[in-house]
């Protein structure tokens, strides 16, 4: 399995991530597949896990715990808040260590910055960010994280702000043609040494007819790692191929692949970036006080 460095550390997590919110009941995986499918993606190779407590009301973390124990020095595990308070984030740390079974994580980040007042909220007194860096001088977290799906502009006046380790963001082909992290957000995260974590890369599954492609266009991008979704051993087994048979996509064949997709660049497909999940209207950009 390829690996590529963490940021600004030299620590190398596998090109292909584990995003474990499938990995639950509702996703029809049972506590034993999920088992199963996480020891299987370490002896594969994958070494990065991503889940949060928001997945199932916890039942992603129980299992990432369990698929992982007895593997925690192989493994980079991170996890989310959803708190936009410094108590109610560290209440969610303390629930995350208790259902994971460890005594920190890895990578611990805000979850979802969508509008101009969860920044806001996380950076006030009292904010979340407060949880964060006190959770690290604690030892309960290593690295620090913020994540976004919808406003590319929100995620680079975070790390203007503060110099978050990494960030995880939306960054499936159809995402290169609005509200696009890929312009907005990457090269800024690159030049300061922010960890880039892919995430949405399939669009929910939209992109399936062009698994391959879809793949190849978010990692050819400077990330370190990009998380996918998995709730089947045979779902794992062929994300694995692909990352081992990893080549850069040339200019031509992204353009190809952008000729081909373009009508789904829509609300109702790219539901992260609607106003409101199921709108199917796409979500206004507001004004930012900072850019006035």
């Amino acid at each position: 399995m390829l690996t590529r460095s963490f940021g600004r550390d030299s620590h190398q997590v596998s090109l292909l991530g584990f995003g474990a919110q499938r990995i639950v009941d509702e996703h029809d995986c049972t506590e034993e597949q999920a088992i199963a499918i996480i020891r299987r993606a370490v002896e594969l190779g994958v070494n990065y896990f991503d889940t949060a407590p928001s997945y199932s009301d916890g039942q992603s973390e129980s299992r990432v715990g369990l698929g992982l124990r007895g593997l925690r020095d192989k493994v980079w595990i991170a996890t989310k808040t959803g708190g936009r308070t410094r108590d109610l984030a560290l209440r969610d740390l303390e629930g995350s260590l208790k259902r994971l079974g460890i005594d920190y994580v890895d990578e611990w980040r805000v979850h979802n910055v969508m509008q101009p007042h969860d920044l806001e909220a996380v950076f006030a007194k009292g904010g979340a960010l407060e949880a964060l860096i006190e959770a690290r001088e604690q030892g309960m977290v290593r690295k620090l994280s913020i994540s976004g799906h919808t406003d590319p502009r929100l995620l680079a006046e975070a790390i203007r702000r503060f110099p978050f380790d990494s960030a995880l963001v939306a960054l499936s082909a159809l995402d290169h043609f609005i509200y696009s992290f890929a312009h907005e957000f990457v090269p800024l995260a690159v030049e300061r040494g922010v960890a880039v974590i892919g995430m949405k890369v399939m669009a929910l599954g939209q992109l399936a007819p062009w698994t391959e492609q879809a793949l190849r266009y978010t990692w050819s991008l400077p990330v370190s790692t990009a998380v996918l979704g998995v709730s089947k051993m045979n779902e794992l087994e062929a994300d694995v191929a692909a990352a081992n048979r990893f080549v850069p996509m040339t200019d031509i064949e992204r353009v190809s692949f952008f000729q081909q997709i373009m009508p789904l660049v829509r609300a109702d497909v790219l539901r992260w970036k609607a106003g409101e999940w199921m709108s199917g209207e796409w979500y206004r950009q507001p004004k930012l006080a900072w850019e006035e």
